[in-house]
């Protein structure tokens, strides 16, 4: 016989336990156990007032972007409304049943305020490796590097040469960013070559056209990778030009001796990275071998030592084990890089920190 829906009076009192509806294999319950985020208030404390309204926690604004980018939402605006309607998200923000979300442009004033001033974005993301490395999942021996171009959200037809530089009546956020780093070697001083073309709306975006088809406004991301479970140990934004690549894979390899004393014994790279300079960097300064193809120049005859050690390597078997290896380093562009062009130079710099961060727990805490 065929039920009847019942309609009943509803109830005055109801009991609802938000925790009971996450299921346990859920993917956020899972990253939750290592979240942590108990110092980000102490961290970020000298960047408020004492006197004003309380602002929006941080640690929500820390949580609801790791949903975000560990379940492919990157829209704020969107990922605002997707924590409003989700119990699991609720749950891993914190938020219960009735706690407020706050506005998407909350998150923009966040990021070219306070957690740009405190760098909070790349202390989570080192505090998320040193767990990875307290874990044993990162070996330390071998790194790979690699750097990949990113659109942004610059007009083609609205670029003006380089030789005639920005519009005097020229200003926005955008052109503060890109002066702030003219001299930034990662950026404007990478080269002395004047651009074909500067966006007036993104000018630290680099018109570039190595993609071999139509040119377009771009940055780059560069990400250094333990190769024994593919972890991100160091993430660097730069301009979209190969001596900058090559700038950001050195303070990478600094920095990760430096933050996390990893002193890796090979290098693993293409072509972008096999200048003879930096080759000899990496066998004479820093005593790695260069698991690097060559960028070979036969003219010339600085480096030869660490050039012929690099093709040695290639043509062993070590080296072909190298570049399989290499594949680990291809394949995490592919999550990493988010579905539309990005925006800025903070934004983008910011972006791929948590990014990587995110990654990082949904790959390896599952």
């Amino acid at each position: 016989m065929m039920g009847h829906r019942r309609i009943d009076q509803g109830a005055l009192f109801y009991e609802f336990c938000l925790e009971a509806h996450v299921p346990s294999n859920h993917l956020l319950r899972s990253i939750d156990r290592f979240v942590e985020l108990d110092e980000l208030r102490r961290e970020l404390a000298p960047y408020y007032s004492r006197l004003s309204r309380p602002s929006v926690d941080p640690e929500l604004m820390m949580r609801m972007l790791i949903v975000g980018y560990c379940l492919g939402i990157r829209s704020e605006r969107r990922l605002c409304e997707e924590v409003h309607l989700n119990l699991a998200y609720r749950w891993f923000c914190r938020l219960g049943l009735d706690g407020q979300v706050p506005d998407h442009s909350t998150f923009s004033k966040n990021r070219h305020g306070r957690f740009r001033d405190s760098d909070l974005l790349r202390r989570l993301f080192e505090r998320v490796v040193r767990r990875c490395i307290k874990e044993g999942l990162v070996g330390g021996e071998g790194f790979a590097v690699d750097g990949s171009l990113i659109k942004a959200d610059a007009s083609r037809q609205k670029g003006v040469e380089g030789d005639k530089g920005l519009p005097a009546q020229a200003a926005s956020r955008a052109i503060g960013e890109y002066l702030s780093v003219l001299d930034d070697a990662a950026f404007g001083a990478a080269t002395e070559v004047t651009p074909k073309f500067i966006s007036p709306a993104d000018p630290a975006a680099r018109w570039t056209g190595a993609h071999g088809g139509q040119a377009f406004f771009a940055y780059s991301t560069n990400y250094l990778i333990d190769t024994d479970n593919a972890i991100i140990v160091d993430v660097e934004a730069t301009t979209a030009i190969r001596q900058a690549e090559v700038l950001a894979a050195k303070r990478m390899i600094e920095r990760s001796a430096e933050c996390f004393d990893l002193h890796p014994a090979k290098l693993l790279g293409d072509s972008a990275y096999g200048s003879a300079e930096m080759l000899g960097w990496l066998v004479h300064e820093q005593g790695i071998e260069p698991h690097v193809t060559v960028f070979d120049k036969s003219a010339r005859k600085d480096g030869t030592f660490a050039r012929d050690m690099a093709r040695r390597i290639a043509k062993s078997l070590e080296g072909q084990t190298s570049r399989r290896q290499r594949k680990k380093v291809e394949m995490l562009f592919a999550h990493l890089k988010p579905s539309g062009s990005t925006f800025s130079l903070v934004r983008f710099a910011y972006c791929f920190q948590d990014a990587a961060t995110s990654l990082q727990l949904r790959r390896h805490y599952r």
